[in-house]
């Protein structure tokens, strides 16, 4: 048996909206399914003091491997759900809803002459509408006895049925007013089949005509004094409302269809599916993955190129592509639900509608039940990746496996506490600048970030990252023997155990060659290439090949990505600011210090070309004459710019 602390998940980490959870076994199968309208004040019940449980419950705990949850929108929805899982998968620790192991449906048999309403459990079978699964039984025949009233069909056996037949004489029903007695030709079966559309077209949505009526005869029996009569209308349309409520993650309209949600940040994507078919929630899936970087270009790194540029329709065609992987026709649904079409809808519609044998349609709800379902998906994406990062990221064990996993994989002496990561960013050899961030003990610390602004223009990124070492080190070199109390002033005093270079075998190598020319043969040192995330040591013909679930690698990734963010960022001020500049040069009588007092009295380019001479000649240092030339040469020129991050070109827009 498991012990519970192994799998108990941090408080904080569980949300406190109702939704339903499951208890999985070392096998990864559900063993309990439960739900609770706060899922921390539940969840946190099963891992209190073993003692306290019931015996049931604490072999239930001890059994579990591991524990995951569902956030719904309210308690009724939280329910359904309940149902549908119990059902699907028979936890062995269940007991409520399991007497005779299946769920009460409403049933209407319309593949006979004359259809019949009934309550069904059991398997379903063919020429059979079905609505549910409810709970209650009691609460479908009160409905149905209630619907009676206004749709007459036929509701005996078949025995009550021929028995009928035989003798001429309807059944009690029939006398009642609650049959139109078919049975003895008081309608033809074409009249009955109208009235069983009515009623089918009732439990469809079509509610309103009935709640109206059955509410002005509540009220016409209370004003006559008729408080029994009242009572038990208002008895009737409390059945109707407990069997017809709707739920946010049921579709009314029985709508076959997969919902696609997304959690995203600059590092990680989680996805959430939940696959209706019916109209209910049938199943769940789910998963985090690193972004997808974007296609590798011709060139070197550039402004344009970070993973955090990788849009939301990319996105949504990978997990969908990796959703309907294994090809089986009955797994793709008519409609799926996207928070964006995907970025070559018509094409991948075509594909799948290959696959299902059927027309396949992305929508993107934006109104009513099928939006408020996209919502609650949304929401479990928001956890599922909450959760990951907590763990990953926050768990002290989690960040100790990946420091020993690196120390392993890389032969080092020790963990690398402290590690240093150096990406280089440029835009075809011009603004090139480098960034350096720290993690220590796994955790990013910004403090210790640094930007470079590489010196030699032109140069490629293997030299600008021989130039950045050499100057990073170099400084460390001179603080470390430097008399400087001001601590603030020592900002490359401390030593990394591990540097990592983003980029293979030249970066490696032109990195190695700084270290050596500076005598350091003690400092680790290895390269992160995009591609296949492969990581290369100096010297080495071959990568080491960590596999894709290491948390070291992940550690890696993290501040491989952190790295070229920081120097993108870097990089986008320093083409802004220049590209305001150049827009400037040129103009007669304007030198630095008053393109300086421009920029400084506007604060921006835009700002500059709205304003007319007058109010450029408000600037010191700005006479009439040179406002009123200033503001023609900005007239003269494009009024927006853009990069084009294939040939680096400024081009207008």
């Amino acid at each position: 048996m498991a012990d519970p602390a192994t799998y108990r998940p941090k408080t904080g980490e569980i949300p406190t909206d109702p939704g339903v959870y499951k208890f999985r076994d070392a096998e990864q199968r559900v063993i309990y399914v439960g739900k609770a309208k706060s899922l921390r004040q539940r969840l946190t019940s099963y891992f209190a003091d073993p003692a306290g449980l019931h015996e049931r419950t604490r072999r239930m705990v001890f059994t579990a491997a591991s524990v995951e949850w569902t956030v719904v929108a309210t308690e009724v929805e939280a329910l359904q759900l309940e149902y549908t899982w119990i059902k699907e998968f028979d936890p062995r620790f269940n007991v409520k809803y399991r007497d005779d192991k299946s769920y009460p449906w409403l049933a209407v048999t319309v593949g006979e002459e004359f259809p019949r309403v009934q309550v069904m459990r059991g398997a379903q079978r063919k020429g059979v509408r079905y609505f549910g699964p409810y709970s209650h039984a009691w609460a479908i025949r009160d409905t149905v006895d209630t619907l009676l009233r206004v749709f007459p069909m036929r509701s005996c056996s078949a025995g009550v049925f021929r028995s009928a037949r035989v003798s001429g004489r309807p059944c009690l029903l029939g006398d009642i007013g609650k049959c139109a007695a078919p049975c003895v030709a008081r309608v033809s079966p074409e009249e009955h089949r109208e009235i069983v559309e009515d009623f089918l077209g009732f439990l469809g949505g079509s509610t309103g005509v009935i709640t109206r009526d059955l509410t002005a005869k509540m009220q016409r029996a209370s004003d006559d004094l008729e408080f029994e009569l009242a009572a038990k209308y208002r008895d009737d349309l409390a059945a109707i409302d407990k069997v017809l409520e709707k739920q946010a993650v049921v579709l009314a309209d029985g709508t076959d269809a997969d919902v696609l949600a997304f959690a995203e940040d600059p590092l990680e994507v989680a996805v959430q599916i939940f696959s209706v078919r019916g109209g209910r929630i049938r199943g769940q899936r789910g998963w985090v993955a690193d972004r997808p970087a974007p296609l590798p270009s011709a060139a070197s790194t550039d402004a344009g190129a970070s993973t955090a540029d990788t849009d939301l329709p990319e996105l949504v065609q990978r997990a969908v592509m990796a959703l309907y992987e294994d090809g089986a026709p009955t797994a793709v649904p008519r409609e799926v639900l996207v928070p964006v079409l995907p970025a070559d809808t018509a094409a991948l519609e075509e594909l799948l509608a290959e696959q299902r044998g059927g027309p396949v349609r992305f929508r993107v709800p934006q109104r009513g039940d099928k939006r408020r379902l996209m919502e609650t998906v949304e929401q479990n994406a928001q956890q599922a990746l909450a959760r990951h990062k907590l763990k990953r990221a926050g768990d002290l064990t989690t960040r100790s496996r990946a420091l020993e996993e690196l120390q392993e994989a890389l032969a080092l002496p020790e963990a690398p506490l402290r590690i240093e990561c150096f990406d280089i960013s440029n835009l075809q050899g011009t603004e090139i600048v480098a960034s350096m961030v720290v993690f220590e003990d796994g955790l990013p610390r910004k403090s210790e970030y640094r930007r470079f602004v590489v010196r030699h223009e032109g140069q490629s990124d293997v030299a600008a990252m021989h130039e950045v070492i050499t100057r990073r080190f170099r400084r460390q070199r001179e603080e470390a023997v430097a008399d400087e109390p001001q601590e603030g002033r020592r900002r490359f005093a401390y030593r990394p155990s591990l540097v990592v270079v983003d980029g293979g075998p030249p970066q490696v190598a032109a990195a190695q060659r700084a270290l050596d020319e500076l005598g350091i043969s003690d400092i680790a040192l290895v390269g992160l290439a995009k591609r296949l995330e492969e990581v290369w040591l100096p010297d080495d013909e071959y990568a080491v090949i960590l596999p894709r679930s290491s948390e070291g690698l992940y550690l890696l990734q993290r501040v491989r990505d952190e790295a070229h963010r920081f120097a993108i960022s870097h990089h986008r001020k320093r083409r802004d600011r220049s590209m305001t500049v150049s827009a400037l040069d040129g103009i007669e009588g304007l030198g630095p210090s008053r393109r300086a007092a421009l920029m400084k009295h506007f604060g921006s380019l835009k700002k500059l070309r709205a304003a007319d001479p007058a109010q450029i000649a408000e600037v010191p240092g700005i006479g009439p004459a040179t406002a009123a030339v200033i503001a023609e040469a900005l007239a003269q020129t494009p009024s927006t710019v853009a990069i084009n991050t294939a040939t680096g070109e400024v081009v207008e827009e």
